[in-house]
């Protein structure tokens, strides 16, 4: 019997993760190329028993957080948007907040054909204005650094992820603010009895989620949404 609700990829969706899946490839090809060039310059070689070690201490956290990152930006980001953020990396801090930022300036809804190709775009943008800015500062940086290094700068840095959320944060709370304070609740008060989680922010968004899903349920059951 023939499945009516089987998914069709259009011709473009297919060449998302086409060439998608072919750049995550060249990708870690490159990143895995570094260490092995490195390895036959100096014939220095590991090991196979140190490198398992070495990942086993690290990498479940990293493949968690992965796992974490892909079911949470993936649905908001697209198919393009997400094979490009994971390629170029600085999702959390630049990528997203750029994707929905785009998408809030265009009134497009994150998940649809539209929102998605803006997504893409703005993606896009963010890694080539970034490549271009760390290239001047490698360039730079033996003249910049004197004045990085000033003792008045130094607080202005710490402030720069809170001041780049509480940003977006005034934009998405204020359209949806009764489904934003159960899950800022929330985290404010995991985060004060526990402050060691700081580290494991990654690892809390979905948790996050989740408590804005339930409490937007509850809010639509009772008629205040």
């Amino acid at each position: 019997m023939k499945d009516t609700h089987a998914t069709v990829l259009t011709g473009y969706e297919r060449n998302i993760h086409r060439w998608g899946r072919i750049w995550m490839m060249c990708a870690l090809a490159v990143m895995l190329a570094v260490p092995i060039a490195m390895c036959l310059h100096f014939n220095s070689w590991p090991g196979l028993i140190p490198v398992i070690k070495g990942l086993l201490a690290v990498a479940p956290v990293y493949w968690t957080v992965c796992a974490i990152e892909v079911l949470t930006f993936a649905p908001m980001l697209g198919a393009g948007g997400t094979y490009l953020a994971f390629v170029t990396g600085n999702i959390t801090n630049l990528k997203a907040p750029a994707a929905l930022q785009a998408m809030q300036a265009a009134n497009i809804q994150s998940g649809s054909e539209e929102g998605e190709v803006i997504a893409t775009i703005a993606i896009a943008v963010t890694s080539i204005v970034t490549t271009i800015i760390l290239a001047l500062g490698v360039f730079l940086f033996s003249y910049l650094s004197p004045v990085l290094a000033l003792p008045v700068l130094r607080p202005a840095f710490k402030m720069i992820l809170p001041s780049l959320f509480g940003g977006l944060a005034v934009v998405f709370v204020s359209r949806n603010w009764k489904i934003a304070v159960a899950p800022m609740l929330a985290m404010i008060l995991l985060f004060i009895a526990v402050p060691a989680l700081s580290g494991a922010v990654s690892l809390l968004v979905p948790v996050g989620a989740a408590i804005a899903i339930g409490a937007a349920r509850i809010l639509y059951k009772k008629g205040l949404l």
